[in-house]
């Protein structure tokens, strides 16, 4: 009888586990029902002053304020999910859920007093650091080919000059243009 790979078994869980909660977690958010939309507000919040809402009803009531912003962040979780799935897309949907999943703790620490949720959060998070973790090989490959700069061109100081100059020049224009349109377009009613 061949041994069992426990890495493999390992991964396997972490990525269905992950695959399964935040794709519930994703179609909530693209169909509305995981916070207080607009038509959604509990009656005994919407009369209630702003400033005696419990950070939890009141968060909810914010992050459902914007049906693009859940659809948005549901259709990311879905996708990292659904990347989960395959060998070849395994680690970019990692990289895209860890993201989502350190959004998610860093808000729920902050504006919530739920502390089931940030510890399926935690969970979450500490199973996509696991499918790393097993991939470690292939994320140092990936980080030295990002990084892996050509030792053989040495500038000269003249080039380097030039080069740094040109750099400063289109920041400075870039910086510009961004001013110029902040000051026509506004700086929002905030």
């Amino acid at each position: 009888m061949k041994s069992i790979n426990y890495k493999n078994l390992i991964e396997i869980v972490c990525r269905l586990y992950v695959f399964f909660f935040l794709t519930a977690y994703g179609l909530g958010k693209v169909l509305g029902a995981q916070f207080y939309t607009p038509d959604s507000i509990p009656p005994e919040i919407e009369t209630m002053p702003i400033s005696q809402i419990p950070d939890f009803d009141l968060a909810w009531v914010f992050m459902g304020r914007s049906f693009g912003y859940m659809l948005f962040i549901g259709i990311a979780e879905i996708i990292g999910a659904l990347m989960l799935l395959f060998n070849k897309t395994k680690l970019i949907g990692t990289l895209i859920l860890i993201s989502i999943m350190v959004n998610v703790i860093v808000f729920d620490i902050f504006f919530l007093d739920e502390y089931g949720a940030l510890a399926s959060a935690i969970i979450y998070l500490l199973m996509l650091f696991t499918i790393l973790l097993i991939n470690k090989e292939k994320i140092v490959e990936v980080l030295k080919t990002l990084t892996h700069f050509d030792e053989k061109s040495k500038a000269t100081f003249k080039e380097k000059l030039i080069k740094y100059s040109i750099i400063i020049l289109t920041i400075s224009v870039v910086f510009t243009i961004n001013q110029l349109l902040v000051s026509w377009l506004g700086y929002g009613k905030g």
